[in-house]
């Protein structure tokens, strides 16, 4: 697969979380999904993104960055949200907060197979 055809079905998987279209979910993430050194398997996966938006209704995946680097996708993503409760343990409670999202995915057979992400929560600790 080239840069730009892995860029391409990395931005239609970002539309895909912003739109919530779950059934298409596995079209982009495998079966045995890795987030973070955890086993979540797509199921796991998805309800990881359905709680994401339940805390954080106007919840929207911006993409600031986007390296490819075929089998690998590193981007940056940037939010401007207002999580309902406490988000990453932090009091949040319906402020809106501005924040950036640093995640590399391993693709395989153009679907992820693995994802390391890094969330900048001092920057959410600054702004509350």
């Amino acid at each position: 697969m080239t840069k730009t055809d892995l860029s391409d079905v990395y931005r239609d998987y970002i539309a895909c979380l912003n739109k919530q279209d779950w059934p298409k979910l596995g079209q982009f993430v495998h079966d045995e999904v890795i987030h973070n050194g955890r086993r979540l398997g797509l199921s796991g996966y998805l309800e990881m993104l359905e709680r994401d938006f339940a805390e954080i209704p106007d919840l929207s995946f911006n993409v600031e960055m986007l390296i490819s680097d075929p089998p690998y996708i590193a981007s940056r993503l940037g939010f401007d949200c207002t999580p309902k409760g406490s988000f990453l343990g932090l009091p949040v409670n319906g402020r809106r907060v501005s924040f950036a999202e640093n995640v590399i995915y391993e693709f395989r057979n153009e679907k992820i197979v693995e994802v390391w992400s890094v969330i900048d929560k001092a920057s959410i600790e600054a702004q509350l």
